[in-house]
């Protein structure tokens, strides 16, 4: 703190000297409060022994006469009425006159005119007219109120970036026997906080302990709403844990402000549980509170305990708004659970203190656009409309996307002309929805032409709009123009999140270029991303495609660094390589392995691996590995090999495998039938065809 704070006592000035005539004497009449301390004596300025002989005598005069008819007197908004031209007063004049006041009629006089001087631009930042000011009150013993003035400097000197010139005065008033205070330090910190700098306020935090001030719940408040704001949320978190550990707890405003940076990050549960505990400590939620969590709650999907929540809101006492029942009905809709969220719309429509607002009809016709049921849609959009609500960007948006998915453009743009001629510009949310909808409908022409519209109108492109791009283009195979979006969309400071390096990353995949889904890989790890499922998947099939099993066998094995677990897709391409390159023990160890995990091999990946078997004239490993199988699985797979069999023409082992589907169920399939006769034509091994006929008709029969 030594190096943060700058330390000057030499702007200390001593009041200048007044004619030895001029004295002030207050009565006892002009306190203004009861609890404020009496500085001086008590006799009316009326009786003053000569006429003033200064400058600074006559101001003294005005200021205590104007003070003495104040009848409401309220620091620090009050200001003196006072019949003098400041630009004529000097800064040396100014204070002298605080000085004097203090010595001869008291702080509160004194102090009626440093505010008075405070509302002028030439002294607002004149830092001894501060230091004098609170000197002199120091020296009256009115130590309250010297703080106070020390918090009015910081306050005004942070607004011209002199925090830190203006903190070193307040540490280096100890020397004349002001301590720091809880509630002054406090203000150094909330100013910092204010600003930005949460450092230097964690700084100031700590020059508490060092000069012996007990922190407050104020302190930790403060702290807790500056990570909360810069969205540094493992701070808030310790923060918040050391405040709640010393018994403080938070006001109403901090705690929907905390409980909001926490669901904002996603960190629901953890939301949950310091909103409990807050309880546990005294703390009241109120309806706004409760809300909050509410609204978090159905965000997050968990719309049971948003209404588990809700039960417990008004069993405190509290009726829910309609911002509470627009958060559920949001949450409902979500779920696609569209009719309850209606019932809940209708009961806030027949109610009579809360009726559906803007964001309630724009949550129900989403829900309705989710599940293309646009004909409800148009008519909650119309209905509001005749309630007299003007549905707002947002609302234009979520209901020309409806139409978009449908593949309804025409509505769409006709929608997007309505919502010009009523004065509303469609962002570029607007535009990615129906940009999105042209390139999965296959227009991206289009698409790209309605992007350049936008651009033309100065809006923006955002993430969104660079992910719509980078996937259109790695769909048509154009990777690099993918890449060059990508490198537009980081030099614009947009990042892109896993799921876009996941699609690029595939892209290159299906091409075989390797070295760049290496590439975008290390990228991706060097950018502190985590590689999913997915990533690896993708990584894995294209080393299979390239015929590099040992380096797929890698990536599969670096899987849980990252905490991937594997799925029957991840195995099945694993194993499917393996199988290639002839490597059936291992591709077998990993089909086991998936079976011992609760994984289902897919039918694709039973028959790889049982027809890997057959390929060495191994049918015995190929039944035994099928055996694990139930009956209905097992007719399946059996079928397709016999299929597989008879197409590669090892019509002996299909014969083989036909005879075992035989003894299991004599109601073969015919293509699977049609398949074996034709491969027994095409070999000249009717005879097999025969034997089998004469089973199958044995059976019918």
């Amino acid at each position: 703190m030594a190096s943060l704070l700058v330390r000057s006592n030499k702007l200390i000035a001593k009041p200048c000297e007044l004619p030895s005539s001029l004295f002030f004497l207050r009565p006892v009449s002009c306190y203004h409060d009861a609890h404020e301390r009496d500085d001086s004596a008590a006799v009316s300025p009326s009786s003053l022994s000569s006429p003033a002989q200064s400058v600074v005598g006559s101001i003294c005069s005005l200021v205590c006469d104007s003070y003495l008819h104040q009848t409401h007197f309220r620091l620090p908004s009050h200001r003196l009425n006072l019949n003098l031209d400041a630009d004529s007063l000097t800064h040396e004049q100014a204070i002298t006159v605080v000085a004097s006041l203090a010595s001869e009629a008291g702080s509160m006089v004194a102090l009626s005119f440093f505010y008075w001087a405070l509302g002028f631009e030439k002294f607002r930042h004149f830092m001894r007219l501060y230091l004098v000011t609170a000197d002199s009150l120091i020296t009256n013993g009115n130590l309250e109120r010297a703080h106070e003035v020390m918090r009015c400097m910081i306050r005004n000197f942070a607004e011209i970036g002199r925090l830190n010139e203006a903190v070193g005065m307040v540490m280096d008033m100890e020397n004349q026997g002001l301590i720091p205070s809880t509630r002054t330090l406090n203000c150094i910190v909330e100013v910092a906080i204010e600003m930005g700098l949460i450092d230097y306020a964690e700084n100031v935090f700590g020059e508490m302990s060092v000069r012996g001030v007990c922190p407050d719940s104020g302190s930790y408040k403060f702290m807790v709403i500056g990570h909360c704001r810069e969205g540094r949320i493992l701070e808030a978190h310790r923060w918040l844990s050391e405040m709640l550990q010393r018994g403080f707890v938070t006001d109403n405003a901090t705690c929907t402000l905390v409980l909001d940076a926490f669901c904002e990050k996603g960190l629901v549960n953890r939301a949950v549980w310091y909103f409990r505990r807050m309880i546990d400590l005294g703390f009241r939620p109120n309806l706004i509170n409760f809300t909050s969590l509410i609204d978090a709650l159905c965000k997050r999907g968990s719309v049971k305990q948003a209404f588990e929540m809700l039960e417990e809101m008004v069993r405190n006492g509290w009726k829910p708004n309609v911002y509470t029942h627009t958060a559920l009905i949001d949450g409902l809709c979500k779920r696609g659970w569209t009719e309850k969220a209606f019932r809940l719309f209708l009961k806030l429509v027949r109610s009579d203190g809360y009726k559906p607002n803007v964001h309630t009809y724009t949550s129900m016709i989403s829900g309705y656009c989710k599940e293309d049921k646009l004909t409800r849609a148009e008519m909650l959009f119309s209905r509001m409309r005749e309630q007299g609500l003007v549905p707002n960007v947002n609302t234009y948006t979520t209901i020309i996307s409806g139409h978009c998915k449908a593949g309804n453009f025409d509505r769409a743009f006709e929608l997007m002309n309505l919502m010009s001629e009523e004065g509303f510009t469609p962002n570029i949310y607007t535009y990615n929805a129906i940009v999105d909808s042209l390139c999965k409908k296959g227009r991206a022409t289009e698409a790209y032409k309605l992007l350049n519209k936008a651009f033309s109108y100065g809006i923006e492109a955002d993430g969104v709009t660079y992910t719509i791009l980078i996937y259109e283009q790695c769909k048509q195979g154009d990777i690099k123009q993918a890449l060059a979006f990508l490198c537009r969309m980081n030099k614009i400071g947009l990042d892109a999140d896993m799921h876009l390096y996941n699609t690029l990353i595939a892209s290159f995949c299906r091409q075989k270029q390797m070295k760049e889904s290496e590439r975008i890989f290390k990228q991706v790890i060097d950018l502190g991303l985590v590689p999913t499922k997915e990533t690896y998947t993708s990584m894995i099939c294209g080393y299979c495609r390239d015929e590099n099993v040992d380096l797929a066998l890698k990536y599969f094995r670096k899987m849980n660094d990252h905490g991937s677990v594997p799925d029957s897709f991840t195995y099945g391409t694993l194993i499917s390589g393996l199988c290639k390159k002839s490597k059936v023990e291992e591709a077998r160890r990993l089909y086991e392995e998936m079976i011992d995990k609760g994984l289902s091999p897919s039918e694709v990946t039973r028959v790889t691996v049982a027809y890997e078997y057959c390929k060495r004239n191994d049918s015995a490993s190929a039944m035994i590995l099928l055996e694990t199988l139930d009956h209905k699985l097992w007719i399946r797979t059996v079928n397709t090999l016999v299929r597989k069999l008879c197409n590669e023409k090892k019509v002996g082992m299909a014969a083989l495998f036909f005879h075992k589907l035989l003894e299991k169920d004599r109601r073969v399939h015919r293509v699977t039938i049609a398949a074996f006769t034709t491969a027994c034509r095409e070999t000249g091994k009717e005879n097999l065809v025969a034997d089998i006929t004469e089973r199958i008709s044995r059976g019918i029969g």
